[in-house]
């Protein structure tokens, strides 16, 4: 089992400046950083065997489509899916939740049905239902959230009927951590036969990445959220869904046969990747999962558990500090504000000091108006981080505080 100081080496870029001082990279909800063996691995795609995979008979092309099914076989596994055809790759989880709302939505929503999403989405998850609604013109429809940023569960079932053909909605609440029920959400939305979409984006990152156990119907992440390479994203979906779904996209590779009078598609998982897809990106994700793996799903889960409870403890005791939504978040991803202070100058503060936080809405524009602020400062630890970290955190809003008051 790998120190932290060992883990650490392994990201380059943790031990970079920025202003002078070592960096704190406090920003992984947003994008994970990279190990070198998922850099190497891509570069070896590109200087020993790129070529277009499954369209050449050539040894590059081989050799390529072989590694490109091979990290579909490695994300199955990882998602436990039941089946390689049920993994479908794409440009990231906006990519994912658009084929579906498109490919989905364009087969089964008609004039007077409902999509039900949560407050607590990315933007990601609320826009293309919005979309889906006025091409359709259905209705979209948001399960309310207490002053804590918990779901009204009640409401959610009563919100449930014969018009819904869709449930959509996150792991975990990327602007305040908050984990949603998921698994309950599903067994109630079955009981109806609805499907339910979950977006993984910030779940997966946290281990919450079995579609088995939850039964969800589809299930979208990116890999740069776990510690893969961005613009490669996965759409898991059951079997039977995804048969009887139309293509999202027309080009090469999803084509069985192509006349100008008609075109027949391709068998699953390829007539959902349509033209050249990011085979350098698959790769990378596979080698991101495999590092995962070789690390051990328990110690990760071990050492986040310790920064939430360590993070979380310090971020109490500061005066004038209050947390969004208020109570302890499920994953460590804090978000917050400082008493007079705007949320973007103590981002301005706290980046020249080499801490590393988002500031702003986090593309959860309805959650942060339904929390009654403009915006907050967020911190997202994940296994790399260290209590060291945690404390020049604090130190820095510390001094935040001293410079407006």
């Amino acid at each position: 089992m790998k120190k932290i100081t060992e883990i650490r080496k392994d990201f380059s870029i943790l031990s970079t400046s920025v202003y002078g001082k070592p960096l704190v990279y406090l920003d992984n909800a947003a994008t994970t950083q990279k190990p070198s063996c998922v850099i190497e691995a891509m570069n070896e795609v590109y200087t020993e065997y790129n070529a277009n995979v499954h369209r050449g008979v050539h040894f590059l092309s081989d050799k390529a489509s072989e590694a490109y099914e091979n990290a579909r076989e490695k994300t199955r596994a990882f998602l436990n899916a039941s089946q390689k055809e049920e993994i479908i790759f794409t440009p990231g989880t906006t990519g994912s939740i658009n084929l579906v709302a498109y490919s989905f939505g364009e087969r089964f929503v008609k004039k007077g049905d409902e999509i039900i999403i949560s407050t607590l989405e990315h933007h990601s998850n609320i826009v293309p239902w919005q979309m889906l609604c006025d091409r359709k013109g259905a209705t979209l429809k948001v399960i309310p959230v207490d002053d804590n940023c918990r779901l009204v569960f009640e409401e959610y079932t009563r919100m449930l009927s014969k018009k819904t053909r869709l449930v959509a909605v996150t792991q975990v609440s990327n602007a305040t951590g908050v984990v949603l029920p998921v698994k309950e959400i599903i067994e109630e939305a079955h009981r109806y036969n609805i499907p339910v979409l979950v977006d993984g984006a910030q779940g997966v990152q946290h281990g919450m990445n079995d579609v088995m156990e939850t039964d969800c119907d589809f299930y979208a992440f990116s890999g740069h959220k776990i510690y893969g390479p961005a613009g490669i994203g996965v759409l898991y979906g059951k079997r039977e869904i995804l048969e009887s779904m139309p293509p999202f996209q027309g080009g090469g590779d999803m084509i069985e046969k192509v006349t100008f009078e008609k075109t027949t598609y391709n068998a699953l998982p390829f007539k959902f990747e349509a033209g050249t897809t990011n085979f350098p990106g698959a790769i990378g994700l596979a080698r991101a999962i495999d590092y995962l793996r070789e690390t051990g799903p328990e110690y990760i889960e071990s050492l986040e558990k310790d920064l939430l409870s360590y993070t979380w403890s310090a971020l109490s005791e500061i005066p004038g500090l209050k947390m969004a939504g208020g109570s302890v978040p499920g994953v460590p991803v804090f978000s917050f504000n400082l008493e007079g202070v705007h949320h973007y100058d103590a981002g301005m503060v706290l980046d020249k000091l080499g801490i590393a936080v988002r500031t702003g809405n986090h593309c959860a524009q309805p959650l942060i108006e339904r929390l009654g602020l403009d915006g907050t400062i967020r911190a997202s630890l994940c296994f790399y981080n260290t209590r060291e970290e945690v404390d020049t955190l604090i130190e820095g809003i510390n001094r935040v505080r001293d410079m407006f008051f």
